[in-house]
């Protein structure tokens, strides 16, 4: 199957499209999306295309003089040269918060790479793409095989350790990884205060999620914006309500007092186990009843009973 039969099966089922930005977007149904002449190639969920925007006349080999790897698909402006070079992803990265936040940073991470090494337009939001499908654009088709995210690595000398070393960008994908954070982050703390029934706590997520998301640079789509808010708000209303709060409180208290016990050598009334179990072999008690009382194995008993 070719790219841009699968670049047609993997457009959202109600993608932005428009033949002129200066109009604005419009959504609709795939089935007419398809034919305009740009389109929004991934989903609010899902990114299966990895797409970069050059403004150069050469922007159609500009990718083989900077030592790139070769895009699945280039759709090129036949007055300017202009393109966007389109890289089909094996696995698609799931962007919303529900999704493994290791593959995302991965997955930014090359992106980055891949935009700085390209020197593609920082700016580009990534929402709509020259569409391959419509005839307005010069297409070729590079590639046959989609990219694994180390096989895009492999040309900026990235790998998943380094992926997790590098900050993120506030650009591509790293708004996700960005948004998510600190919406988390608020999330844990805010929910606190008052525990809000969840239409509240939804609104109030997206409220903060929107806050956040106008600061990016090129903000993200509303869509994308509206699943993170939501996968966020659903996960902390079920996991952090007020029994489970307190439940988490409880058991928190009671793992310090462990660990300040195990610190001290199971301290008692200032004295260690050897030396309570020493003592109460002194005043004539049984191995039984120190190691009831102790907390200790025969073995320690008898031990302290040779060292005595």
């Amino acid at each position: 199957m070719g790219c841009i039969q699968l670049f047609e099966d993997y457009l959202p089922k109600r993608p932005y499209h428009t033949d002129d930005l200066i109009s604005g977007l419009k959504i609709n149904k795939k089935e007419k999306a398809k034919l305009a002449r740009l389109v929004q190639p991934n989903g609010p969920t899902h990114r299966y295309w990895m797409v970069f925007d050059l403004d150069r006349s050469d922007a159609g080999m500009h990718w083989d003089n900077v030592g790139a790897p070769a895009p699945n698909l280039i759709a090129r402006n036949p007055a300017n040269g202009h393109a966007h070079l389109l890289y089909l992803l094996q696995t698609p990265v799931r962007t919303a918060s529900d999704g493994k936040t290791g593959p995302l940073r991965y997955a930014a991470a090359v992106e980055a790479g891949l935009r700085s090494r390209l020197g593609a337009d920082r700016g580009y939001s990534g929402l709509i793409c020259k569409n391959p499908i419509n005839s307005h654009w010069m297409v070729h088709q590079w590639r046959d095989d989609a990219y694994t995210l180390d096989d895009l690595a492999d040309y900026i000398d990235l790998t998943p350790e380094k992926a997790k070393e590098k900050p993120v960008e506030d650009y591509g994908l790293g708004r996700n990884c960005i948004l998510f954070d600190e919406l988390r982050a608020w999330a844990y703390k805010a929910i606190r205060q008052g525990w809000p029934t969840y239409e509240r706590w939804l609104k109030a997520c997206l409220d903060r999620a929107t806050g956040y998301n106008i600061n990016f640079t090129t903000p993200l789509d509303i869509s994308e914006v509206k699943h993170t808010a939501k996968s966020v708000a659903k996960w902390t209303h079920r996991n952090f309500n007020r029994g489970t709060f307190d439940d988490y409180i409880a058991r928190t208290h009671t793992s310090r007092i462990q660990a300040v016990r195990g610190k001290k050598g199971g301290k008692a009334n200032g004295k260690t186990k050897r030396e309570q179990g020493i003592a109460m072999l002194q005043s004539g008690a049984s191995v039984q009843q120190i190691m009831k009382k102790v907390q200790v194995t025969k073995k320690t008993v008898y031990n302290w009973k040779k060292s005595k």
